[in-house]
């Protein structure tokens, strides 16, 4: 697991977000030379003066004295390739502290958008907070500013970012604005999308936006009972004809706890009776960490005993053209036939594998195993797999 922070020494710089810059983005243009960092540490050693004249934002450096004493500079106190050029850093030099805001090449850039939420789901791996952190939408405009043009996607997740009102509405514009070729995804339970027009804020708004929003059973007890909310599954079925009402394109998600896979049949039948319009339907892996570890008794199944109400759903929904994916569920654990559903889901700073996955013939096309897991989260099915002995 790569650290999403580092400790770091700052010199004349303050709080705020820095792209990390080589001679490609400089080269490029895009990005104000005042909310640029020259990565010293990769620099090349022609002409070098004339490049530290120009009024960067500031210098990376491997070690102090690297630069004129006058000019802002800072010092990772980590591996050199825990940042490198095109990512865009939070500098946090009262906390001594830099944090990795986005990654290039990373599958999972994120603009956290709060720690609010109106649900309180059993397995949320972002336990909500009672806070008021709409300071985070600034933040997030800057971040959005510093983000690689060409980045193929973002998600939009918290908390519940439709909380922000129309600071998300604001956030998805600009991102249309500064991104336009950037497909963005907004994790979101869609509760209040139906509540005054607001699923209509965003008719037109992006041309590539998507909206990732769960569902976790066909009736309102185990729903609301999943999510902590009563009410909750109406007002979710209320704003997700709303979305469609305002063209918008849906993803349904279903986290594989316990509940939820004993009644998944039935779920994705009332899906495909009741949400013909979906484009998606993403049946995930429980992540091991946040309100899950607490709840441990109550939400863990076996991979290996899910195969049968996984590989039933997966086909009835698939021959009915609604497409469908896996998450989060490494393949020793699935039926063959599920494999070409199958999805490296989990981003890449998160991933890990097991020690057992070293001999593992098809480990390469495998999405492994969250980074923070622990032996009650492992399946007794774990074990490298053999593709002659699978043929």
């Amino acid at each position: 697991m790569r650290p999403q922070q580092a400790k770091a020494t700052f010199s004349g710089l303050e709080h705020g977000y820095y792209k990390v810059a080589g001679l490609q983005e400089f080269a490029a243009g895009l990005y104000p030379l005042e909310r640029m960092l020259l990565d010293l540490r990769r620099a090349p050693t022609a002409d070098i003066d004339s490049l530290i004249a120009l009024p960067w934002g500031g210098f990376m450096v491997d070690e102090a004295g690297c630069v004129s004493p006058d000019r802002p500079w800072m010092m990772c106190e980590t591996d050199q390739d825990w940042t490198s050029p095109g990512d865009v850093l939070e500098l946090q030099p009262s906390a001594s502290r830099a944090a990795l805001r986005y990654r290039r090449g990373d599958n999972g850039n994120v603009l956290f958008a709060t720690e609010q939420c109106n649900s309180y789901c059993l397995m949320c791996s972002q336990p909500p907070r009672v806070i008021d952190d709409y300071w985070r939408l600034e933040q997030l405009h800057a971040l959005i500013d510093l983000i690689d043009k060409d980045e193929p996607s973002l998600a939009v997740s918290g908390g519940e970012p439709m909380l922000l009102g129309d600071g998300l509405v604001e956030v998805i514009a600009h991102c249309q604005a500064a991104l336009p070729q950037t497909h963005v995804h907004v994790l979101s339970n869609g509760r209040l999308a139906g509540e005054g027009g607001y699923a209509r804020r965003f008719t037109g708004l992006h041309e590539s936006l998507t909206w990732g929003i769960p569902l976790y059973g066909d009736t309102p007890l185990l729903h609301d009972y999943i999510v902590q909310r009563q009410g909750a599954f109406a007002q979710t079925l209320r704003g997700l004809y709303a979305m469609e009402q305002a063209k918008q394109r849906i993803e349904i998600r279903i986290v594989l706890v316990k509940d939820a896979v004993q009644r998944l049949e039935s779920i994705a039948r009332f899906i495909y009776r009741n949400l013909p319009f979906l484009e998606h339907v993403a049946l995930m892996g429980v992540e091991p960490i946040g309100f899950a570890k607490a709840h441990h008794q109550s939400l863990w199944m076996d991979p290996i005993d899910m195969g049968p109400a996984l590989s039933d759903s997966v086909q009835f929904l698939s021959s009915r053209n609604i497409a469908v994916s896996i998450y989060n569920l490494p393949l020793c654990t699935l039926p063959r036939e599920l494999w070409p559903f199958s999805r490296q889901s989990i981003s890449h700073w998160k991933q890990d594998y097991r020690p057992e996955c070293e001999p593992c013939q098809v480990r390469q096309r495998c999405g492994g195993f969250f980074s923070w897991v622990t032996p009650d989260w492992l399946s007794r099915g774990i074990a490298p797999i053999n593709q002659l002995e699978q043929a």
